[in-house]
């Protein structure tokens, strides 16, 4: 947790990062050890949310009520003194202001709503925000469902004001000024002497109104937006001031930036992180443009999340390893990992990288000449890679190359992109979760871009099983299967038919709308037609 935190704060410094933990039993430590990870804000979520795409039982049936988290949570953090780095927020089926008091009085700083405001613009809790057919046009990207929508913003306005105003009435009740007046103040509340059924009078709530402020007297009880900064490394520093002409305030130069032999060691965590951030904050999404660029070489052992986030117009090389992470959010760099040019080991049967290699990316290029740990490549929805080898649970939405090995589970619940493996032995196919997924014979086309992919791998990375491939390409590109989601190949199939459907309606309204002169016009529009049929098109 405290690594992802300092990823994200790698990526943007000036953000809040916010952390959401289920109300449970021992969630105040949980939500200890996420102050001290820096986070600056933290949401205790109970058990009655209302979560659209929850199953019934999970909603009705799973975890504890929000007063118990934020009572534990409250009095952890005040007794850790750590209240005060962390807005305390409660969440799960708040709707009116005697739950907004309640939850206040139990320490809480802010206030999460979802079901209520979507009931006020409209909607019936059909369950089915996840399947895209939300009857009342919320929870769908379909056209005509939406026309259905007839909520407004004055609705959630109005819903808002009700609340308040009942906030109000018990802050006077209670003789209190403001909210921030009742944050921490058990003292106002007591448990009900007429409880709603007979179990309830087994209830003990000796420990949810426990006082945090005459318990830790010295020790602040309301929450802060305080910043908790991050220190990046000296080496990550260091290339920043060099190549910050290229993304300065100005709009930089154009020109090429390349670092040389510089070494790198485990505590240089979230390497490139905060380097891709001043560059995408100077212009945009789109990273560097093609008149200028940045390539890092590196020797050593990478830290955690090395290349993280990475834009386009970052290179980095690296002679070495590297530990969990390695591209995580990827979003355009290239990332190159090989070992040690004197080493003497198989490079396909030793671990290059850590566990979660690319979780999350989005656009650019991966090379990695050896094997990666487990979950290689999950949620990777746009960058290309090639490896030599994943462990367990590789691939889950990728366009990967695997040369060599691959662990069990292999693209359980792959939902799109393709993988091409290697399978020179045959018994690669048994590690492969077929669920979801169909194994093909690649097409010429695949193949040849497959090629491409590894003549690239090879002389970026040296990597000797590529080079073997290569050699004997006529017979070793016989030993690739194509695995192909079966949700993918059928978005495709319908990514066609609309296609289809949409030439022959342009051809229909181009044949309404033109005053044929002539029988060359005919003739013209029928090879048309014919050609499109050729291609299955019709």
């Amino acid at each position: 947790m405290a690594q992802l935190i300092y990823d994200l704060k790698c990526a943007n410094p000036l953000a809040r990062i916010s952390v959401k933990l289920v109300s449970e039993a021992g969630v105040g430590i949980i939500a200890a050890g996420v102050a001290k990870g820096k986070a600056e804000h933290i949401t205790v979520s109970g058990h009655d949310g209302g979560t659209g795409a929850s199953s019934w039982t999970g909603i009705k049936h799973a975890g504890l009520p929000w007063e118990l988290g934020i009572a534990e949570t409250h009095q952890v953090l005040c007794m850790n003194n750590l209240r005060n780095r962390i807005i305390l927020q409660a969440d799960g089926q708040i709707r009116t202001g005697r739950d907004v008091m309640i939850a206040a009085l139990l320490g809480a700083d802010e206030f999460g709503m979802s079901t209520a405001p979507l009931i006020v613009l409209g909607c019936t809790m059909m369950r089915k925000c996840h399947l895209n057919t939300c009857p009342v046009g919320i929870a769908t990207q379909d056209p005509i469902l939406r026309a259905k929508f007839k909520g407004k913003p004055e609705y959630v306005v109005n819903f808002m004001f009700m609340v308040a105003e009942e906030v109000r009435y018990f802050l006077s009740k209670l003789g209190l000024r403001t909210l921030q007046e009742a944050i921490g103040r058990v003292d106002l509340l007591y448990a009900s002497p007429s409880p709603i059924n007979k179990k309830a009078t087994m209830l003990e709530f000796g420990n949810i109104l426990l006082n945090a402020q005459k318990l830790f007297p010295n020790n602040d009880i309301h929450g802060s937006t305080v910043k908790q900064e991050v220190n990046i490394s000296d080496l990550e520093k260091r290339i920043i001031k060099a190549a910050k002409d290229l993304f300065d305030e100005n709009g930089g130069r154009s020109g090429h930036k390349l670092f040389k032999d510089f070494k790198i060691v485990n505590t240089d965590r979230a390497f490139g992180v905060r380097l891709s951030y001043h560059i995408s904050k100077q212009f945009g999404e789109t990273g560097l443009s093609n008149d200028r660029s940045i390539r890092i070489n590196l020797v050593g052992h990478a830290g955690q999340s090395f290349g993280a986030f990475l834009v386009k117009g970052v290179s980095l090389y690296l002679e070495g390893d590297a530990n969990d992470c390695v591209g995580k959010g990827l979003s355009g760099g290239k990332i190159v990992i090989y070992p040690n040019r004197n080493a003497t080991f198989p490079s396909e049967e030793n671990s290059i990288i850590g566990n979660v290699a690319l979780y999350g990316a989005t656009s650019g290029l991966a090379l990695f000449r050896g094997v990666a740990g487990e979950r290689f490549a999950v949620r990777n929805s746009g960058a290309d890679a090639v490896i030599e080898g994943v462990g367990d649970h590789g691939c889950e939405y990728m366009t990967v190359i695997i040369l060599h090995s691959i662990g069990r589970n292999f693209a359980a619940a792959m939902s799109g992109g393709l993988a091409f493996i290697y399978n020179g032995k045959g018994q690669l196919i048994h590690y492969i979760n077929m669920a979801t997924i169909d194994l093909e014979e690649p097409d010429n086309e695949d193949l040849e871009w497959v090629k491409q992919m590894i003549e690239m791998f090879v002389q970026e990375t040296g990597s000797e099983i590529g080079s073997a491939i290569l050699n004997d390409w006529n017979i070793e590109s016989e030993n690739f299967i194509k695995v192909f989601p079966k949700d993918y190949k059928r978005a495709l199939e319908r990514i066609k038919g609309v296609d289809a459907v949409r030439i022959a309606k342009e051809k229909q309204e181009a044949l309404k709308d033109t005053e044929v002169g002539g029988s060359n016009f005919i003739s013209h529009l029928f090879c048309v037609f014919v050609s499109h049929s050729n291609n299955g098109l019709f």
